[in-house]
């Protein structure tokens, strides 16, 4: 009920994870998934609109790629002698899986089986690709130099404050255990040889390099950073996953790779960095201060207004000789980020669902994208029959299982497209009951973009929004009649058309054998032959075999 119309094409799929981030966008090319623009853009104001284009306008997501611009330009007209690609991590789930090696459906096993086999990364000897032009000392204060080489694009022109490194694997350690961590924050350039890092300062619950930065204040010591641009898309994608904070993660994308990541040192700082990376920024951050840094575009959907954020003094920026700048589709979802988050959450839910609680019924966790950036509404969807008790189970396990995930959770039955939110909303008008299946459930912690509701506290609403009794068909033309009229439409050369669930008809159980027959004799053209039998019935005396409900009244359609 849920499929397409038409058959899709096999999906393709990477022999294993690229080792390096120019392998992996060389693979994407030769799969088609590369718009090349040679054309001057000019990074400020026309590169990010452009590709946020395939975002907002109505592309099926199989049809997004990644943009590779070869003539960068700014404002001032100044031209870069280095590309910048966007949407090359995951603008589309098929790109991520080229970059994970793995086709989209194994993903979830995938990072499970990493975490579980960790691959320790490994040091390497000579000279490493991400060193083979090293800036230091004067240079990164010279008017055009340092960050100023970067072409670093404005993400939301109209509101950014700064041009921002957006695809980041910022790698800290622990100055206590030694542990490593990678982050993908945000970094806002403030000059040749300054930025401002977002490491949500705010809260003490906050991301493994802001717990590092912590514990570099209590010792009163500067932390080092380095902010690596473009690595291994295995590795990157390892920096948003949601790991214990004493786990190297640089071994769980070990893991993930299938073999060890090969590792460099910094040139000026204690910190190993992956020796294959296109760019690495390398510095301090002096924790006793704070500088404002933003607005920006957040993935919540609202521009995050001006707050006090890490400063660092950059000490090195070290990069390939011909390297490629990477920057992701972030801020309002659907985005890059978003995509890279929701192919491995989903399955990170279902998996908690179905082997940690054991909740019986459980099909699918489709976690919302658009303009709510996947973390607060989530659809939880069941098979037919599936009980009460395991619905709230589900229900519960999903809105607790992270702090700041699943503000709202619906569940809805197996003929419901959580990714429709027509079909969902009329799920919600006809199968729920409010004062028996919404509970509103107090002491949750904030989600992203919470301070924008002006409450301290936040709640949780949860839905069982499943059919809880057999209903009469989804009143379409069945799949057989809509699949014909497709084609029809088609030798028409009529317009493209978006389908969306559900196209078609299908039965819900109240239905019966006799109806089926009068359905087939209809469309036959036998229709006469049913009047007789109805007329026969009347006669006798018989009812039908479903009659009117207590207060509902006949159908005058």
């Amino acid at each position: 009920m849920l499929d397409q119309p038409t058959a899709k094409g096999k999906a393709r799929t990477a022999k294993g994870p690229a080792a390096d981030f120019q392998t992996h966008l060389a693979a994407l090319e030769a799969a088609g998934l590369v718009v090349r623009v040679d054309r001057p853009i000019d990074k400020d104001s026309e590169l990010h609109p452009l590709v946020r284009w395939q975002f907002k306008g109505g592309l099926p997501e199989n049809d997004r790629r990644a943009f590779l611009f070869t003539n960068v330009v700014d404002s001032s007209g100044k031209k870069y002698d280095m590309p910048v690609v966007v949407g090359a991590l995951a603008a589309s789930p098929e790109i991520y899986a080229i970059g994970m090696g793995k086709p989209v459906e194994e993903i979830g096993n995938a990072w499970i089986n990493a975490v579980a086999n960790p691959i320790k990364p490994v040091k390497m000897t000579g000279t490493p690709p991400c060193q083979e032009v090293v800036i230091t000392g004067a240079d990164l204060k010279k008017p055009d130099g340092g960050l100023k080489l970067l072409p670093v694009p404005i993400s939301t022109p109209g509101f950014d404050a700064a041009p921002y490194l957006t695809a980041t694997l910022c790698v800290t350690k622990d100055p206590e255990s030694g542990v490593r961590n990678m982050g993908t924050y945000r970094v806002a350039l403030k000059a040749a040889d300054r930025a401002v890092v977002r490491m949500v300062a705010r809260e003490a619950t906050g991301a493994g390099g802001f717990l590092h930065w912590l514990k570099y204040r209590e010792h009163g010591e500067n932390m080092p950073i380095a902010v690596v641009v473009g690595c291994a898309p295995i590795v990157m994608f390892t920096g948003p996953q949601k790991l214990a904070v004493d786990v190297d993660e640089m071994a769980v994308a070990g893991g993930a790779a299938g073999q060890p990541i090969r590792m460099t040192r910094c040139r000026t700082i204690d910190l190993d960095v992956p020796a294959d990376s296109e760019i690495v920024v390398e510095g301090y951050i002096d924790p006793d201060v704070l500088e404002p840094e933003a607005p920006f575009g957040e993935s919540n959907g609202y521009v995050a207004l001006e707050a006090f954020n890490m400063p660092m003094r950059v000490t090195a920026i070290t990069h390939k000789k011909k390297p490629v700048f990477t920057q992701i589709i972030s801020q309002v979802t659907p985005s890059e980020s978003s995509v890279i988050k929701k192919v491995a959450y989903e399955p990170l839910f279902l998996a908690h669902l179905k082997q940690q609680l054991g909740v019986k019924g459980i099909l699918r966790v489709s976690m919302h994208e658009r303009l709510t950036n996947l973390r607060p509404v989530i659809f939880l969807q069941f098979a037919a029959g599936t009980p009460r008790t395991e619905v709230w189970r589900g229900l519960n396990g999903a809105s607790t299982l992270q702090s700041n995930c699943g503000k709202i959770v619906i569940a809805v039955s197996d003929d419901i497209d959580p990714q429709s939110m027509d079909a969902v909303l009329w799920s919600l008008a006809y199968r729920t009951n409010p004062v028996d299946d919404m509970h509103i459930v107090p002491n949750r912690g904030g989600v992203q973009g919470a301070q924008y509701a002006g409450n301290k506290t936040d709640s949780g609403l949860l839905v069982d929004a499943t059919r809880k009794r057999p209903m009469p068909p989804l009143a379409l033309p069945t799949r057989e009649y809509m699949e014909h009229a497709r084609v029809l439409w088609n030798e028409l050369e009529l317009p493209a058309l978006n389908v969306q669930a559900p196209w078609h008809g299908y039965t819900l159980d109240d239905w019966t054998d006799t109806w089926e027959t009068y359905a087939r004799r209809t469309t036959a053209g036998d229709w006469e032959e049913t009047g007789k039998e109805t007329l026969e019935r009347q006669r006798r005396g018989l009812l039908p075999e479903t009659p009117a409900r207590p207060g509902e009244e006949p159908s005058t359609e």
